[in-house]
């Protein structure tokens, strides 16, 4: 046998180790836009770096964090823009009207700071009931009501029957961060214990399960909800928070391969501390996702250093936003830029960047 695998190898050249292989991923050579280009995932990243950030080119820009920190007469303010064209515009625990307020303040919580103000910019379809346009902006009005930002201006433009999907919204926000908190992707350090608020996944599967009338034995709400309240809880124990994020758009997974790559450092997590609740993990075994990848629109991931941890998830255990919270891995030297899950039979796997996203149209 031994001679067989030489005289293969001396027929054939070497033997290529299966280690080293790589995949080709599919679309990223499209000469046109693809549902996979605003899913959070590499699509999107590569949208960004070959498009939009050659078009702007400034520092502010290149930092890609949730919301830009900029230093206007000795202040600082977050300002963060983003567009919901989530469908259906109703689904449980929410509709794109409170979506679009709390995406936005929470993109804002992200960099540490308190929301202030909004925009709204409206985009309706010509025929879409009234009625439906009045029941999206009350949900507006009382999620900013509840988030305590004031909406200061907005927008209205209609676009023909057929060229819309009822109602898209965009909204921008202002804060304000306060002294001595710097969140950023960058400062990810390894021995960061990784914090998530809580259950994952809730806010894709409620969405997609109204949208093809899918039913799990359980009705599966959506988690948005605003998160400032809770960043300033977690900034009364410590101002040393080192990363936030809302995992939206490609998951807990995107989110964490993103910090990852911005900071140089690996992620380890441990799937059994992950919180999953038993309904995600169903609908995901039977719709083929994987629940890690899935939008969340009320939680949040955190780095912090490892001697601040049990009292920042004390303080989070003790906010509405935060009582599901746990500690699921930590930020390590190993692995530079990857995000690995020690799986429950003891194994290893990578955690990789989503090409696109799972669940299309959820925010």
């Amino acid at each position: 046998m031994a001679d067989l695998a030489t005289e293969a190898v001396e027929a054939t050249g070497p033997v290529v180790d299966p280690a080293n292989w790589t995949c080709p991923a599919p679309l990223r050579d499209q000469p046109v836009v693809v549902m996979g280009h605003g899913g959070g995932g590499a699509l999107s990243a590569e949208l960004i770096e070959h498009v939009f950030a050659p078009a702007y080119g400034n520092p502010t820009l290149a930092a890609l964090t949730d919301s830009a920190v900029l230093g206007l007469g000795g202040t600082r303010l977050a300002f963060s823009t983003d567009s919901y064209v989530v469908r259906p515009l109703f689904f449980p625990g929410g509709c794109v009207g409170d979506l679009a307020v709390n995406g936005t303040v929470n993109d804002l919580a992200m960099s540490g700071a308190r929301p202030a103000y909004l925009s709204t910019a409206f985009i309706l379809e010509e025929g879409v009931e009234l009625a439906v346009v009045e029941r999206v902006a009350r949900a507006v009005g009382a999620a900013a009501e509840a988030a305590g930002v004031t909406v200061a201006t907005g927008d209205t433009k209609v676009v023909e029957s057929g060229h819309g999907d009822g109602v898209y919204i965009t909204t921008a926000g202002v804060g304000l961060v306060p002294d001595g908190v710097d969140i950023r992707p960058q400062r990810a350090r390894p021995g960061d214990a990784v914090l998530v608020s809580g259950p994952i996944g809730l806010h894709g599967v409620a969405v997609m399960s109204v949208r093809e009338g899918l039913e799990f034995g359980v009705e599966i709400a959506s988690d948005t909800a605003p998160l400032a309240d809770l960043v300033a809880t977690m900034l009364a124990v410590t101002k040393d928070i080192h990363v936030l994020r809302d995992p939206t758009r490609g998951g807990l997974g995107a989110s964490l391969n993103e910090i990852a790559r911005a900071s140089g450092t690996g992620v380890r997590l441990r799937e059994r501390a992950l919180p999953v609740p038993d309904e995600v993990a169903n609908a995901c075994g039977f719709l083929g996702l994987d629940p890690l990848y899935v939008a969340n629109e009320g939680r949040l991931v955190a780095f912090v250093p490892a001697g601040d941890a049990d009292a920042v998830l004390a303080a989070m255990h003790a906010h509405p936003q935060g009582a599901g919270a746990a500690l699921i891995g930590e930020c390590v030297a190993d692995h530079p830029g990857m995000v690995v899950v020690a799986t429950g039979l003891g194994g290893t796997r990578v955690l990789d960047l989503p090409l696109g996203e799972q669940l299309p149209r959820i925010c």
